[in-house]
């Protein structure tokens, strides 16, 4: 006697939904997870330029005894997407192209050099301060990374020139970020100018 063939059993539409929305769940985490560090990567360019502009800043000091302010670069912020570096740089004759700091292809962030005389004896710009700001999530919030060189007595304390002109706010005077106490005192860093900023915020 011929026996019946094996009956096959295919997937049930509960079992297909119940597949898809498992996928569904693991693409929206892969998706949120890689968009934070895309945010983190971009987050990097503002703290690797200001540390690129510290150290340019202090070779110009050793040559000519002061330090070379620079306005608002990119003139607007640019957001989401990268703008290309103005060439050449706007505001001043010497500025960003005088230090010779030209960042390596378009950025994200925008750059600025506040410096000032600390002392009545100083011949010129003998302090200076940076910073950076993006929108890197345009949420309307900038992110600030900043650089406070200390006086020569080892303090924060910078002339009151220093503490307008910067993009959207400064770091203050006393110094960067430090997470650890949960204050501006990081003198001769680049890093965030608030708990907010940095990579933190992502």
């Amino acid at each position: 006697m011929q026996g019946f063939p094996a009956r096959r059993r295919g997937f049930t539409l509960i079992e297909l939904m119940i597949v898809i929305a498992i996928l569904g769940v693991l693409a929206a985490l892969a998706i949120s997870n890689f968009q934070r560090f895309q945010l983190r990567a971009k987050s990097s360019e503002g703290k690797t330029n200001l540390a690129a502009i510290r150290s340019i800043e202090g070779a110009y000091f050793a040559e000519s005894g002061i330090f070379v302010a620079a306005p608002v670069t990119p003139a607007a912020m640019p957001g989401r997407a990268r703008q290309p570096w103005p060439s050449p740089s706007p505001g001043c004759p010497d500025c960003f192209d005088g230090l010779g700091f030209v960042p390596e292809g378009d950025v994200y962030f925008q750059y600025e050099v506040v410096a000032a005389i600390a002392g009545a004896t100083a011949v010129g710009n003998d302090v200076f301060t940076a910073a950076a700001a993006a929108d890197l999530d345009g949420d309307g919030v900038p992110q600030l990374w900043g650089y406070v060189r200390p006086l020569v007595d080892g303090s924060g304390a910078q002339p009151s020139t220093l503490t307008g002109g910067q993009p959207a706010a400064p770091c203050p005077a006393t110094g960067t970020w430090n997470g650890t106490t949960g204050a501006n005192v990081l003198l001769d860093t680049v890093g965030p100018c608030d708990a907010t900023s940095g990579q933190s915020i992502f």
